[in-house]
């Protein structure tokens, strides 16, 4: 007899093997399936949000959701985006970059939303922006004007409505100077000691540079911390400055900045003070009242009650259908433009939604217009919609339109 080794396989062996090929199979079916078809249901379109929905900053994270969620509602009342409806997920992360982390998991992971939409924040998006991209997931125009998320070129996941901050600061330098007569040293910075202040000053002194500036050590820039009010030492190194600021250029929280400004003007600070549009041009109205006229704030939208915009005009009859009494803002305003672009991308695709042919979508729409008063544009090497800034100022305690031109009016001679 042959003592030569069997090699023939065990039947029971190959039978576990063949079980365990089947499942492997089946299992890398079902991936493949999940990148495809699992984002969109039959029915839904599941969207995701991690925003400030308490502490600081809570208010333009509750009208950002406020915003989508009117224009969501008003596209499934119509039966949704070839049948399916749209459904929104918002996680609170309290503007703290610490809880972002686990909602983007959240959200990605185990809700398995198509794309991420409206994020609210700098700190908070620079904590998203590296699960996004690990995670081949759209974040969808954040509420910040950041340039971390504006890369060039783009990276594929993150793509913007808004203007950038540097923009926006560097239309207030460009008004001061060319309008106002002012010399680049007469300008003080005060920012948020983070991501979001460092991305304002960056850009405002990129902008005085173009003006003569030589060095930012020639500008005075004060910091204060994050989720806080301590603002007085801040206040006191713009005091003790010379020469005097006739501007301040503020990248803040509306609380800490109408401290900041009711205390200034309160020591004698005759300076214009202009914010950034994320200060939340409604919070610091209500926080500054009636008695402090001729603060600026820059937008990145139109006026929410500039009517005679017919995406305007739509969003005034969205809520109030579907905003619960709630009033208008730019911030709502903001998150209604978003989901606007985004329904007009989703309706541009022939099969069901996926978390890569969204992006194809969006980069596909070319030059386009959605009723703002002017173009938007989207392809693979430019992944902001909009470049546009409105300014605005305090006026018996709202902020109406007005223009540059009109800058010298507001300065104390």
């Amino acid at each position: 007899m042959d003592n030569k080794a069997d090699t023939r396989e065990n039947p029971m062996l190959r039978y576990g093997k063949n079980c365990r090929l089947i499942a492997v199979t089946f299992f890398t079916i079902w991936i493949s399936l999940s990148e495809t078809s699992v984002y969109a249901r039959e029915d839904e379109v599941l969207l995701g949000m991690s925003t400030a929905l308490s502490g600081p900053a809570e208010e333009l994270g509750q009208n950002m959701r406020l915003g989508v969620e009117i224009r969501l509602a008003s596209e499934n009342a119509k039966g949704g985006v070839k049948g399916r409806r749209i459904r929104l997920l918002a996680w609170d992360d309290g503007y703290e970059p610490e809880q972002t982390v686990p909602n983007m998991r959240d959200l990605i992971e185990i809700e398995h939303v198509l794309a991420v939409i409206g994020n609210v924040g700098t700190p908070t998006a620079i904590s998203a922006l590296p699960i996004a991209s690990e995670e081949k997931t759209l974040l969808f125009a954040p509420y910040t004007g950041a340039g971390v998320l504006r890369k060039i070129p783009p990276n594929r996941y993150v793509i913007n409505y808004r203007a950038s901050y540097a923009e926006e600061t560097s239309a207030m330098v460009d008004a001061l100077i060319n309008h106002a007569g002012l010399m680049p040293q007469e300008i003080a910075f005060f920012t948020q000691r983070d991501g979001y202040g460092d991305a304002g000053y960056v850009g405002g002194i990129s902008a005085l540079k173009k003006f003569g500036l030589k060095s930012e050590t020639a500008i005075i820039h004060t910091r204060y911390e994050r989720n806080t009010l301590v603002v007085e030492n801040a206040l006191a190194d713009i005091l003790l400055a010379d020469p005097t600021p006739r501007a301040v250029i503020m990248v803040g929280a509306y609380a800490p900045s109408a401290r900041f400004i009711k205390l200034a003007r309160g020591a004698g600070l005759e300076a214009l003070f202009l914010n950034v549009s994320f200060v939340g041009a409604e919070p610091i109205a209500r926080e500054l009242g009636t008695e402090y006229d001729g603060v600026i704030v820059t937008q990145v939208v139109p006026h929410p009650e500039d009517t005679s915009l017919p995406i305007v005009d739509r969003y005034q009859q969205d809520l109030l259908l579907y905003g619960e009494g709630k009033r208008s803002s730019f911030g709502s305003l903001e998150g209604y433009l978003a989901a606007e672009i985004f329904i007009k991308a989703l309706s541009r695709l022939d099969n069901a939604p996926n978390r890569e042919n969204i992006i194809d979508a969006l980069e596909g729409l070319g030059e386009f217009s959605i009723g703002t008063g002017h173009k938007l544009h989207f392809d693979k090497n430019d992944h902001q919609a909009s470049h546009r800034v409105w300014p605005t100022v305090l006026r018996d305690g709202k902020f109406v339109p007005f223009q540059w031109a009109d800058i010298p009016l507001l300065l104390k001679r």
